[in-house]
């Protein structure tokens, strides 16, 4: 958890259910970078990513509203210059849209639970999926296996 999540009344590792905001909403609580990337379909630049090398084992989260996105154990070299997995961490995690801006046909991805822009897919990956998840790293958060696991059972509503 970091900086954005303690001030983001939505952000939580633990619950499912939609969020619906408003742009002027989203505005207040997302820093500029993440604003860009997650409500206006921006791009950081190739590269640049904390988590383009990153090797840490864990599970990384949307960074607008906390969803589940990735595993670590899916994470893989693509060389394109942002971090890319294969495969999400559920069917409800992400949300295919096709994507016919800059004179491409692409499927652009977003958060399952906030809507906010994560990246794109392709159909270049490696097996199982063959699937290339091309993600912005200014829309994940990270955190370690064990520390997930934590962070879960501290959040989730009790039954």
């Amino acid at each position: 958890m970091d900086s954005i999540s303690k001030k983001n009344p939505v952000y939580s590792n633990s619950d499912s259910s939609k969020v619906t905001m408003s742009e002027e909403e989203w505005k207040k609580i997302l820093p500029e970078d993440v604003y860009y990337i997650a409500r206006q379909k921006g791009t950081e630049r190739p590269w640049t990513s904390k988590f383009e090398n990153f090797k840490e084992k864990g599970t990384y989260y949307c960074a607008a509203c906390g969803n589940a996105l990735f595993q670590s154990d899916t994470k893989f070299e693509s060389g394109c210059g942002w971090p890319s997995f294969y495969q999400p961490i559920s069917k409800s995690s992400i949300i295919y849209t096709p994507d016919n801006t800059h004179g491409m046909e692409r499927t652009e991805v977003q958060c399952g639970r906030c809507k906010a822009h994560l990246g794109h897919v392709f159909e270049d990956g490696p097996p199982p999926t063959g699937l290339r998840y091309c993600i912005n790293g200014v829309i994940l958060d990270f955190t370690k296996a064990k520390d997930a696991e934590k962070q879960y059972n501290k959040e989730k509503p009790q039954q």
